[in-house]
């Protein structure tokens, strides 16, 4: 059995670290001193950019064992914790920083000996090259190679082995993928009551929990896939679904029995990546004729040709070694929330995993070498035959702009889960940023790299296959680069001072005027602040107007220029019909389809707001849009400006393109409706969705949720904390996650606000055996993060507000929910306009809507079973009581001291 020599190990906790030597003794680590007590020796850790910044971010050499993980274990996850790496090695959990170190270097045993094992495996047969490569580059900070690779070679038995690239070169080992007959329209048979219950029953089998609700809700939502009768008029089903009725399945059964029988696809959408992989875990319940497709975005996925343009770059050989492994055995080459790990890119860097991306609207198709193993293409032909297709809102809306994704095809049946996100999904999908950066962009894509140190290649490159030797192609693409320098050029940003730069471009002179008004109209507050800040565009100051003509003359050239090439190679396809090679027409029609999308569109958006900024809407008077400035700032320097134009109603689009057209559509979330009044509840949930406005109404279906809040909740408004006292904030949370042994998730509606009480709490539960993780402190992303909490019971988490969505915790490890304050809605120009107009007139009733919304989704975080038990706590002691509504019904609301809050929390769940 391999393994390691002795080297020393290094556990960070926060204002504490211990370091074990090489003689077996550990000692703590004395600040400011790990370098000088460590020498020249490399220390092990687990996640090591985590580990260094809890050290202070100090100058040392380390071999992270996480990385030795990925290696062995490829598209395999674990918390990136010593505890987590143990759970997954079948060792003893440490439970101190001390055992943590000592444990170390038996973990890297046992992965080199389960390499060892299997050696022989088809996997490994060219490993031994490939951490041979990796240990001769220079690594991804500049230094030495691979640390791992001498291990890991003598693992292999190949200790002398000699470099081979070849398992770098991925388009050479992936399959191929095949092309399949387009699939028939799907015929429109219903789903009767009987048959949803008789598949949910299956899918849970003989001896699961009875659910009488679920069975109840699984017969309601069969309406969704009832033949439409009208055109414009689809069959709307919206379902409120308390936590714990099993809505999942209870719509995974009927929406899988319309698939099977009409022999057509349902495209369910939530709203995050990781509530589409949970939803993918349920679907593997189905029977094995049932395909079920996970699909993103295509910047989502592994891009072969731009992995291999990194690949010649020495200093990416690690992590892209690292990819190799994992692209063997990845289902689906996720790079973003799929079964690469997500700390890889805390490891590496995310601005690898975007470079290795496939990035928008560059795709080569046909033309590109690795078109017939490319990943993204495998996903879109697989998602093309699926039976259920699982999405997110904001591709599932796209696809509706769009007119498809990677073809003409659009859905007709729908289930969009966590409903309640509708609205906001729909807002960002349907709103138009003109800033530098997104001209920028449009440059880059247009132009290329213009010399700057990237491989970023621009139209004329793309698109060299299908334009050589064709003298009006290659004129029309000319006249397309000409316009697009009217762009912002590289570095802009450095240009938006009116007094630092002559440079006669009509974009950045429209973006120094945007700048000139934006400060002009700001608070002193603001122009002192080191963040960015929003101002009104209207009324416009005269000095922009004429500027935004001249830029919307040049958006004009540039859209004319766009749309003759594009008409170009739309002539070709239809002239040069059945003559055409398969792979170049699919060629042609993905250019076509990129330069409407990636180009045409935003430009044309772009254009239309210029237009109209010289209409400024009367005072009082509804918009269709509400337009505004956002002035970019980093630590007080300008970086950016620019002009935002939401919907005022986005749900009005959402209806227009995607719920009108469709036949069949199921809406349902466990937090659909506010209000006392059943009526008003209902209204409520259907204007936040959007089928208010169809012509026909929705089927509206209610179902409780069978969990006993009254005897396994608590509800707790402490109300003597003065909130903005950070040393009494700070004490509350100490107490009250030491109250509950840890297990506890603390939400904030502030970044400042959160990393202070960090900075004072973490040592003292440290002390206390508590570990304490937080969002924008420690060097992990969020999924990361929760992962960690989720396995280690008797840790805590702090996160802002929006952290509450993406924490899906049964069981103790989440026994406690800490609000910082009510989490009132950010009162900005976006949220003035809507609240004035979409509120009917109670502007005060709109605010606490969304109040009300946000507490009961952090509510919802705690009772995830049948047998949790959990404490939700509000620091706020000027909560008004109307707000309480939130809460289930019957669950105890108790307003208390923090001294009392802390015993009877105790005691709780301790009982």
């Amino acid at each position: 059995m391999p393994s390691l020599p002795p080297l020393p190990a290094l556990a960070a906790g926060h204002g504490r670290a211990v370091l074990l030597g090489v003689d077996g003794m550990i000692v703590p680590v004395l600040p400011g001193m790990v370098a000088k007590q460590l020498g020249s020796a490399t220390a092990l850790v687990v996640h090591g950019p985590a580990t260094l910044q809890r050290l202070g971010n100090p100058a040392i050499a380390v071999l992270d064992l996480l990385e030795l993980f990925a290696f062995v274990c490829p598209a395999r996850s674990l918390a990136p914790t010593p505890a987590g790496l143990a759970r997954a090695l079948d060792m003893a959990v440490p439970g101190s920083l001390e055992e943590a170190a000592a444990s170390l270097a038996e973990m890297a045993d046992i992965l080199l000996a389960r390499l060892e094992a299997g050696r022989d495996t088809p996997l490994n047969r060219d490993a031994a090259g490939l951490a041979a490569r990796m240990g001769n580059s220079r690594d991804f900070t500049g230094g030495g190679g691979w640390g791992w690779a001498p291990y890991v070679l003598a693992a292999l038995g190949q200790p002398a082995a000699r470099a081979d690239g070849m398992a770098m070169r991925l388009w050479k080992r992936l399959p191929k993928w095949e092309e399949v007959a387009p699939r028939p329209a799907p015929s429109a048979y219903p789903v009767s009551s009987a048959q949803a219950r008789a598949r949910l029953a299956s899918l849970l089998g003989e001896n699961a929990e009875q659910r009488p609700a679920q069975a109840d809700y699984a017969s309601a939502v069969t309406e969704a896939f009832a033949p439409r009768a009208l055109e414009g008029h689809p069959h709307a089903v919206i379902a409120e679904a308390g936590t714990g009725t099993g809505k999942t399945l209870g719509y995974l059964a009927p929406a899988s029995v319309w698939a099977e029988q009409n022999k057509g696809a349902v495209w369910v959408s939530t709203f995050t990546r990781h509530l589409q992989r949970q939803i993918e875990q349920e679907a593997r319940r189905l029977p094995p004729g049932i395909k079920v497709v996970l699909r993103k975005g295509r910047e989502n996925y592994l891009c072969l040709l731009n992995y291999e343009d990194a690949a010649s770059v020495d200093r990416y050989a690690v992590p892209l070694g690292l990819i190799a492994r994992w692209a063997m055995l990845s289902t689906d080459g996720d790079l973003f929330g799929g079964d690469l790990p997500g700390w890889f890119a805390e490891l590496f860097g995310g601005a690898l995993l975007a470079q290795i991306a496939d990035r928008r609207g560059e795709c080569i198709h046909a033309a590109c070498p690795h078109f017939s193993v490319c990943v993204i293409e495998r996903v879109v032909r697989n998602a093309r035959e699926a039976d259920l297709v699982i999405a997110n809102h904001a591709l599932v809306m796209a696809q509706a702009v769009w007119g498809g994704l990677d073809d003409d095809y659009v859905p007709t049946r729908y289930v969009f889960d966590e409903g309640h996100h509708i609205f906001d999904a729909a807002d960002s999908a349907f709103s138009v940023e003109l800033s530098g950066t997104a001209m920028a962009e449009l440059r880059r894509w247009l132009l290329g790299a213009e010399g700057a140190r990237s491989r970023a290649r621009g139209l004329a490159k793309r698109l060299e296959d299908l334009i050589v030797d064709d003298k009006l192609a290659v004129h029309k693409v000319e006249a397309v680069r000409a316009a697009a320098k009217a762009l912002p050029a590289p570095m802009f940003s450095t240009r938006l001072d009116p007094e630092l730069t002559t440079a006669d471009n009509r974009a950045e002179a429209f973006l120094r005027a945007l700048r000139v008004q934006a400060r002009a109209r700001a608070s002193e507050n603001d122009l002192r602040g080191a963040t960015g800040f929003e101002v009104d565009l209207h009324p416009a100051d005269p000095d922009l107007l004429p500027v935004a003509k001249n830029l919307s003359s040049s958006f004009e050239i540039l859209r004319q220029a766009l749309v003759e090439l594009r008409n170009y190679f739309l002539d070709r396809l239809d002239e040069e019909a059945g003559l055409l090679e398969e792979a170049t027409t699919q060629r042609l029609e993905a250019v076509v389809r990129s330069l409407k999308r990636r180009a045409i569109d935003p430009v044309t958006s772009w254009r239309n707001i210029l237009d109209s900024m010289a209409q400024a809407p009367a005072p009082g008077e509804r918009p269709a849009r509400v337009e505004f400035l956002r002035l970019e700032r980093e630590a007080g320097t300008d970086r950016d400006v620019a002009l935002l134009s939401h919907m005022l109603d986005p749900t009005e689009a959402f209806t227009q393109s995607i719920a009108a057209p469709a036949h069949g559509m199921l809406i349902t979330s466990a937090t659909l409706r506010d209000g006392t009044e059943p009526e008003t509840a209902w209204e409520n949930a259907e204007a936040r969705t959007g089928m208010v406005h169809l012509a026909a109404p929705a089927i509206r279906a209610a179902f409780d949720s069978p969990f006993d809040y009254a005897g396994r909740t608590r509800i707790v408004l402490v109300s003597d904390v003065n909130g903005q006292d950070m040393g009494q904030l700070a004490g509350a949370y100490q107490a009250l996650f030491q109250a509950a042994c840890g297990g506890a998730l603390g939400l904030f509606t502030a970044i400042s606000r959160l990393k202070a009480v960090q900075a004072r709490i973490a040592p003292r539960l440290e002390e206390a055996g508590i570990p304490l993780y937080a969002q924008h402190v420690d060097a992990m992303d969020n999924a990361t993060l929760v992962d960690i909490f989720r396995a280690e019971e008797h840790s805590c988490l702090l996160g802002t507000d929006a952290m509450r969505d993406g924490v899906d915790i049964p069981g103790n490890a989440l026994r406690l929910v800490v609000f910082e304050r009510t989490p009132w809605p950010r009162p900005d120009i976006l949220h003035r306009v809507r609240r004035t107009h979409l509120s009917h007139g109670a502007p005060k009733e709109y605010d606490d809507a969304i109040v009300r919304l946000r507490l009961r989704q952090a509510f919802g975080r705690l009772i995830r079973r049948g047998d949790d038990k959990g404490v939700f706590v509000l620091l706020d002691k000027q909560a008004p009581s109307r707000l309480f509504s939130a809460f289930p019904e019957g669950a105890p609301i108790i307003r208390s001291g923090l001294a009392e809050a802390v015993v009877g929390i105790r005691r709780f769940l301790t009982e």
